[in-house]
């Protein structure tokens, strides 16, 4: 004879041989009464996974076979009698959280809000054999639900396609870039931790990853680089996408304004109103000669071509760098200047 171990048809107070709804309706019935959010006395939460695991193994057609042909020993590698040892060697360990099966077979919903919160708990006595007919949910489906949909929530475990898992809003990060790096384009390493679904698919474990990011020659700020599906994976979640959005990083001697780079030149002055040489520095490293023998108006600027970032859609072409005066004047003047000063300039 076989040893059985536990009895899973037992702990679910149904007989071998029951049906597929059955053993829904059995596990509806023992999870509500024994869950330990409503049921306290001693117990209650070894009662609960019991009343899991047993679910979890009759609504797997595959484990149910195993487990009535060679009992819990057979099921959980111990083999069938003589030692032969289930098909393919088969081992099964109980690794689910009893709160996410339970969970899931509501469809990610709280049924004591439905079915406790205004009655202040239910019978734990109750004979009938579906909880939902008492609160008048038997003829009509479940949570006013058509029963052609909620003829099916019963089987919203890890077993059935019934629960329609959602996905999380894209988790959008900032990534910040020089101009330097905007310049030649470059590759940014992101770690992330992130729950992914044990093999079980009922437990999750906290997993460490490296996204690459490929910087792009010319990339503009605000620019998104999507990771498909790398965010948090459960039973119930499909893994949010993970954005990054380019951001310039401050640079202590330029500006951006779109592919062309400003940089500010002070000049003193006389310089101002006599004409001036200008050494601009460019992102490489070099610098360029600007010169200009007009008067330096308020906003004038001087265009170098080409020595900008590139352009995203022609990275092979590159803006401009934009040489910006800035006028300082001096903080004091002698008489002497002042009178040189009122004798040469015009008055309008």
């Amino acid at each position: 004879m076989v040893k059985m171990g536990k009895d899973y048809y037992n702990i679910l107070g149904i007989q071998k041989g029951a049906s597929e709804d059955d053993i829904k309706k059995a596990y509806r019935k023992q999870a509500l009464r024994f869950h330990p959010d409503k049921n306290k006395s001693p117990g209650a939460e070894e009662k609960f996974k019991e009343i899991a695991e047993a679910y979890d193994v009759l609504s797997d057609p595959k484990k149910k076979d195993i487990y009535d042909r060679f009992g819990e020993e057979g099921l959980k590698g111990g083999g069938a009698p003589g030692g032969g040892g289930g098909p393919g060697n088969f081992s099964y360990t109980f690794q689910g959280d009893p709160h996410v099966i339970f969970s899931e077979f509501f469809g990610g919903r709280n049924p004591f809000e439905q079915f406790f919160g205004r009655n202040g708990g239910m019978d734990e006595d109750m004979d009938t054999d579906d909880p939902f007919a008492r609160f008048g949910m038997g003829g009509s489906g479940i949570g006013g639900f058509p029963r052609s949909f909620s003829s099916g929530m019963g089987g919203m475990g890890p077993h059935t396609s019934v629960v329609k898992k959602h996905q999380d809003p894209p988790v959008v990060r900032d990534l910040y870039v020089t101009l330097e790096e905007v310049l030649s384009g470059c590759t940014k390493k992101m770690k992330i931790s992130r729950k992914r679904l044990n093999p079980g698919g009922q437990s999750v474990r906290i997993e460490d990853k490296i996204l690459e990011v490929q910087i792009k020659k010319g990339w503009k700020e605000g620019t998104k680089i999507t990771f498909p599906k790398e965010g948090d994976e459960t039973p119930t979640v499909i893994p949010a996408d993970i954005v990054f959005v380019l951001k310039d990083k401050a640079h202590p001697v330029f500006k951006r304004d779109g592919s062309d780079i400003v940089y500010t030149a002070k000049i003193p002055l006389r310089d101002a109103l006599c004409g001036c040489t200008v050494n601009a520095p460019t992102l490489d490293g070099r610098s360029v000669t600007v010169s200009t023998t007009d008067i330096v108006q308020p906003g004038m600027k001087r265009r170098v071509s080409g020595e900008g970032l590139p352009y995203p859609k022609r990275p092979d072409r590159r803006g401009d760098l934009l040489v910006e005066y800035e006028v300082k004047f001096p903080e004091r003047l002698s008489q002497s200047a002042r009178d040189t000063i009122a004798q040469v300039l015009p008055r309008s």
